[in-house]
């Protein structure tokens, strides 16, 4: 189906005088907008049937790649599959009826249950406690350094405002520094990956509010150094803060708080399960030590057998910390409570063997046909350099988009950006050994079609309604209507 067709069918359905509803009877009478609400011109909408809205929407929905269509192997989000019982569980009336606003009598049962998850978490991490707060991974970064600069500032030293961050790090822990008001430092990575020690020591003084790691890293590198590093940072009167990020790998293995963490922010809807991507769902939790348990902008408390959501007041002459007016993004708990749950504590110490298993067997596989600059074993991911031939220019693009034509998602490409044609590889803990060699033997096939008919590779893909689009043309000049308005639509 060609492109154009393709945008006919999709987009230009709309007919006059069409209708696919009915509206119920109005018992609530006539009330006049205020002006300043109202339309100056009626809104230009599709009018379409039923049927052809129903249509249209499945037809989108069988473009959209998702753990539950093939393979999903993007580096460093961990997409991995999300157990139908979770989404029975988030979708019991009991739940999905609850309102924010209702009598906490009312809610018993989603507060013990939050009360239950702060719980496993602690287990988890080896961290003191945890708040539920935060509605994304990003979101619990800025979390965790407003507790930071609260803890400092309680301690007298509102001279911390820097922030130590690995050159591999993800990016959002530089700008969620910058947003919290902080100043960012860039640490330097050792030629295998891991950060320098030596260059950390020279940047810790009394200026410095934490230091943001990753463990494993970006790369997918168990950083072996944490103990020393965290003795370095505590001398310095720093914090050390985790990004939780690649907590998958760790599950059941070692704790972030053993390692000496301070702070740190889980994504719950990549390490326990719940469906990402394209902006959402999401839950960022942030656990902390007990010196620091205080300053949480909400948790949950149990006195006798009533459950309370308690929010942080503030002590006197201290500004609490704030960052939502609910309790949080409720569904991703309920999901990760459950998956927990279903897993157990002994199941649940395989997750991280598992996806790292998993990955080194990719990463040996295919390390003849594409750049391995760091050969070591890894933990749950890897980053390739691209092809090892790259004599005829295929570019690691190209082959994230061959790979659509064989049906699979592409890796995360082109980070980090410690490497010129990153390719980065994480298979999660789910897949079967037979989904893993169907990978292996495509990314095998299309290192030897980028060296015996390159231009396949160059102009992939070849099968999907849409073929490459200007990525920066789409960002700058979107189209946000379903058709062109005219000059009199205003």
């Amino acid at each position: 189906m060609n492109n154009r067709l393709y945008g006919n069918l999709i987009f230009e359905l709309s007919h006059k005088g069409r209708r696919g509803f009915t509206l119920p009877a109005n018992d609530f009478g006539e009330h006049e907008l205020p002006e300043w609400t109202q339309r100056e011109k009626a809104a230009a909408l599709p009018e379409c049937d039923e049927m052809t809205v129903v249509r249209h929407y499945t037809n989108h929905s069988q473009n959209n790649f998702g753990v539950n269509n093939g393979f999903y192997p993007l580096g460093s989000c961990t997409m991995k599959y999300n157990p139908v019982i979770n989404e029975e569980m988030a979708a019991l009336p009991l739940f999905q009826q609850l309102h924010p606003a209702q009598p906490e009598s009312t809610c018993q049962g989603v507060l013990q249950m939050m009360y239950g998850l702060q719980h496993a978490l602690t287990a988890i991490t080896g961290l003191s406690a945890f708040t539920l707060n935060p509605f994304a991974g990003a979101h619990g970064e800025l979390t965790g350094l407003m507790l930071i600069r609260a803890y400092h500032h309680e301690k007298g030293e509102d001279q911390r405002v820097k922030v130590i961050v690995p050159d591999s790090a993800h990016g959002t822990n530089p700008a969620s520094a910058a947003v919290c008001g902080l100043e960012v430092v860039e640490v330097k990575s050792t030629a295998d990956g891991m950060v320098d020690v030596d260059d950390l020591r020279a940047l810790l003084d009394n200026e410095v509010a934490a230091v943001m790691m990753t463990n494993p890293n970006t790369l997918g590198l168990f950083e072996r150094q944490i103990p020393e590093i965290a003795q370095l940072v505590h001398e310095s009167g720093a914090l050390l803060y985790y990004d939780g990020a690649n907590l998958n790998p760790m599950l059941g293995v070692c704790r972030p708080g053993d390692m000496g963490f301070d702070v740190m922010h889980i994504n719950l809807h990549k390490t326990f399960s719940t469906p990402h991507g394209g902006g959402g769902p999401g839950c960022g939790p942030v656990g902390v030590i007990s010196a620091m348990e205080h300053l949480l902008p909400s948790t949950v408390v149990k006195e006798d057998d009533h459950y309370t959501l308690r929010r942080n007041h503030g002590q006197e002459g201290q500004t609490p910390i704030s960052v939502g007016a609910n309790a949080g993004n409720v569904g991703v708990m309920i999901r990760a409570y459950t998956y927990i749950l279903s897993l157990g504590r002994e199941n649940l110490k395989m997750v991280g063997p598992l996806a790292t298993l998993n990955a080194n067997y990719i990463k040996e596989a295919l390390k003849d046909d594409y750049l391995l600059p760091i050969d070591t074993v890894c933990k749950h991911e890897f980053v390739f350099d691209g092809l090892k031939d790259k004599s005829n220019g295929v570019t690691t693009m190209d082959v994230a988009k061959r790979l659509l034509d064989y049906g699979y998602h592409a890796p995360t490409i082109y980070f980090p950006l410690l490497f010129h044609e990153s390719l980065m590889i994480e298979p999660t803990e789910n897949e079967s050994k037979e989904t893993i060699d169907a990978f292996i033997a495509c990314m095998h096939r299309i290192a030897q079609e980028a060296r015996t008919e390159p231009d396949t590779v160059k102009s992939a893909p070849h099968n999907t309604p849409i073929g490459r689009v200007d990525d920066v043309l789409a960002a700058k000049h979107p189209i946000l209507t379903y058709r062109q308005m005219t000059t009199e639509e205003g």
